[in-house]
């Protein structure tokens, strides 16, 4: 008589289970709105019960947080560049991979960032990562500790540059090389005042 062999269930450490969890948070939201990730759907891909879940995340928003920073990281890591580059060449990375992520997230970053009724919670996960985004830029630049006026005014361009890839993408333009020469040639006349 043949015997059924069962797989062995291996033993997640917590850490690992959060990543787990926030894993598959991530990849649902590559298809869905983060308020149509339910905990009971994340709950049910993991294997586990939806109450573990709330072991590692005290609450949904928490969770979600988590998916959220998650993704920023994401976009920062495609925005990772050489630090040993040259400056100019590590601002044409750094836009080049800002562009080419949100080409292809377009609609889930649009749906996540300019959709009403998120939270602050949302906006709190978007200014982190536009921080860390003015960081590497200010690095790029040469400007280890700029004047205020200087930071200031390049988060502002981080704010027009995410509003110039999604309305250019979003009208169906393939021509982003054009959009990194005008993304670069405003932050140089910018930093150049």
């Amino acid at each position: 008589m043949d015997q059924v062999t069962r797989p062995t269930r291996t033993r997640r450490t917590a850490e690992d289970r959060r990543r787990q969890l926030i894993g598959i948070g991530l990849r649902m939201l590559t298809t869905r709105p983060i308020h149509d990730i339910t905990v009971d759907d994340v709950a049910a891909q993991a294997g586990i019960a939806r109450s573990l879940l709330f072991h590692y995340f005290p609450t949904k928003q928490d969770f979600y947080v988590e998916v959220v920073r998650a993704a920023g990281r994401r976009m920062l890591r495609a925005t990772r560049v050489d630090p040993d580059a040259p400056g100019p060449q590590r601002l044409r990375a750094i836009v080049e991979g800002y562009i080419a992520f949100l080409t292809r997230r377009r609609s889930q970053y649009v749906g996540l960032f300019r959709a009403g009724g998120q939270g602050d919670w949302v906006r709190a996960v978007h200014d982190e990562t536009q921080t860390a985004l003015t960081e590497r830029t200010l690095d790029a630049l040469g400007l280890a500790e700029p004047d205020e006026v200087t930071e200031l005014a390049v988060r502002a361009w981080w704010a027009f540059a995410e509003e110039l890839t999604i309305e250019w993408t979003g009208r169906g333009r393939t021509d982003h090389d054009a959009l990194v020469e005008l993304l670069l040639s405003t932050l140089d006349g910018l930093v150049r005042r």
